[in-house]
């Protein structure tokens, strides 16, 4: 396990500091790879520098931090697939993505077809990897390195990732996710480049919508089990102000 896999995991709480020596001792290497990674987890946004010598501290994410990551991705995924629509040379461009959209269709095909049911934790996780490699994929359709590090800054905080995948009850996610999968590899397809940006902006809306409801309806989203659900700050109040729901507890 590396070191962020011990910060998401819930391992450090936020606001505790990260010594080098006892947690290089614990992963058998040098403070020098130690203090790469500690380095490179505050540049992603996960951790904070205390400064010259002061080390590190897990950092605390709120709603409000979730929402603006998850609409900035959306902003930055509607960049890209417009620009793969504009830089498309070739039709066979697009194997890739469409290789993988399928891949995702065989997954979430038995939820599509029976409205209400939930996949297990082993096929949630095979979704979550193919989502990945799907959004990533608009990326290299762009051909803009740029956008790709950027995209990959955003993606670093909790739960705004196309990985981080939550069903939520009420939303037939699945269905509507893969209609616009389908949609936005037609408008790369079509050269529509305004279309496909429309529609990855509503996709990561979809996202945003689904997590909110998973809060609202009191899904174990928070417990430890899932990565980064410890470093995000969720009480009733700040997920009122942030949603307009009232009285949801989240905690």
């Amino acid at each position: 396990m590396n070191v962020r896999e011990k910060v998401l995991r819930g391992e450090f709480r936020p606001g505790e500091r990260i010594f080098e020596v006892p947690l290089a001792k614990q992963l058998g290497v040098s403070r020098t790879p130690i203090r790469i990674a500690l380095e490179r987890l505050a540049q992603e946004g996960l951790l904070e520098s205390l400064g010259s010598n002061g080390g590190f501290v897990v950092r605390e994410f709120t709603v409000r931090d979730i929402w603006d990551a998850i609409d900035t991705r959306g902003l930055l995924e509607g960049a890209a697939v417009k620009l793969a629509a504009e830089r498309l040379t070739d039709p066979d461009e697009l194997a890739t993505i469409r290789r993988i959209n399928a891949q995702i269709d065989e997954v979430s095909e038995p939820y599509v077809l029976v409205p209400g049911s939930v996949p297990s934790a082993n096929e949630l996780t095979r979704y979550a990897e193919l989502n990945a490699q799907f959004h990533a994929a608009f990326f290299d359709l762009a051909k803009s390195p740029m956008l790709r590090w950027t995209a990959e800054r955003i993606e670093s905080i909790p739960f705004a990732g196309p990985k981080s995948v939550v069903m939520s009850r009420g939303i037939e996610f699945l269905t509507i996710a893969q209609e616009h999968h389908h949609a936005i590899i037609e408008a790369i397809s079509n050269r529509e480049g305004s279309r496909a940006e429309s529609l990855a902006r509503e996709h990561a809306r979809l996202a945003r919508k689904n997590l909110e409801m998973a809060l609202a309806q009191h899904e174990q989203l928070l417990a430890t089990r899932v990565w980064g659900a410890t470093l995000i700050k969720t009480d009733t109040a700040d997920f009122r102000n942030v949603t307009g729901t009232p009285d949801i507890d989240v905690r």
